[in-house]
């Protein structure tokens, strides 16, 4: 996927690549419950301090989108179609995200977002199976994400391997996030700083547990509605 998400849906290979990033990042670089680990997220030499994560948000395309002859779309169903409903998480190419794919720990988990679609929005939940190693496709022509100056000696992208874990019991959409986002604000509620608007561009997110444990308890409302008169 790109930076706003996307993958290819392929098969988690051995130290290979796979991607999930955006195709905003894709185009850039060339032209986040369970068991929570404690993580330290690599930081960039701009950042003064560490930041530590537990849970993840991850944006991919459920719709077909061609780049370069090859079909952006990788939806949770495609996720759920793999072998053992696992997949590789590659095509990222924004340095943030691939720092927090990095910082991922086996057994954490993520939601599973669709991107770049008529209705944005979390659909389900994916935990991680394997920590980040490098996207193979940064060093395939061939590929969308194709990376001329990475190197196989030290490559600049990773990606993870994902599994699926269950559908939410509601698609909680993007318009219903932002409305409680907007409310939480002034109300210092969970989602007062959640990155899926304040680090918007980024197909691969952290989430605290907080924010993590607030969303869940949406899938149990019945309408927005309802939801929208929570903090």
């Amino acid at each position: 996927m790109r930076q706003n998400k996307r993958k290819r849906a392929t098969s988690p290979v051995s130290d290979g690549n796979d991607q999930r990033g955006d195709p905003g990042a894709g185009q850039r670089a060339k032209k986040e419950a369970k068991t929570r680990k404690k993580v330290t997220v690599p930081t960039s030499s701009t950042e003064s301090q560490k930041e530590e994560y537990h849970c993840w948000l991850m944006k991919s395309e459920p719709e077909s989108r061609m780049e370069k002859g090859m079909d952006m779309k990788f939806g949770i169903e495609d996720l759920k179609a793999q072998p053992n409903q696992t997949a590789c998480w590659d095509g990222v190419r924004n340095y943030q995200a691939r720092n927090f794919l990095r910082a991922m720990k086996n057994g954490q988990e993520a939601f599973f977002y669709h991107s770049n679609c008529k209705e944005p929005g979390i659909i389900g939940i994916v935990k991680i199976v394997k920590e980040g190693y490098p996207d193979h496709t940064q060093f395939d022509p061939k590929n969308p994400h194709y990376d001329s100056s990475s190197k196989e000696d030290n490559p600049k992208w990773s990606m993870v391997d994902v599994q699926f874990v269950r559908m939410l019991k509601r698609y909680i959409s993007l318009a219903e996030l932002k409305r409680l986002h907007q409310k939480h604000k002034t109300t210092d509620g969970p989602l007062r700083n959640m990155a899926l608007f304040t680090r918007a561009r980024l197909s691969v997110q952290p989430l605290t547990q907080e924010e993590f444990g607030y969303i869940l308890s949406l899938e149990e409302k019945n309408t927005e509605q309802e939801s929208e008169g929570e903090d």
